[in-house]
């Protein structure tokens, strides 16, 4: 997965500033604060699809969460 070549995309198609949007929100930043930057980084690093699934789990599990994705779902279209 070439990360530069998907940032230009969403840059070139705007949708970087309404995904930045969303992270920024207050549920994002409540998110943010519940992961762990090492365990997520390493999972995605290592390609550990598992792990990454069980990070997913635990997000969407949450209000936050799942209100999150409710509005990733909307700035993606």
């Amino acid at each position: 997965m070439d990360l530069e070549k998907i940032g230009r995309e969403l840059q070139r198609s705007g949708k970087a500033e309404k995904l930045r949007a969303v992270a920024e929100s207050p549920d994002g930043r409540r998110l943010s604060a519940m992961l762990d930057p090492a365990e997520l980084e390493k999972a995605a690093k290592s390609g550990d699809t598992e792990a990454l699934k069980g990070i997913l789990r635990q997000v969407l599990a949450t209000n936050e969460g799942k209100r999150l994705a409710e509005m990733l779902g909307e700035a993606m279209k």
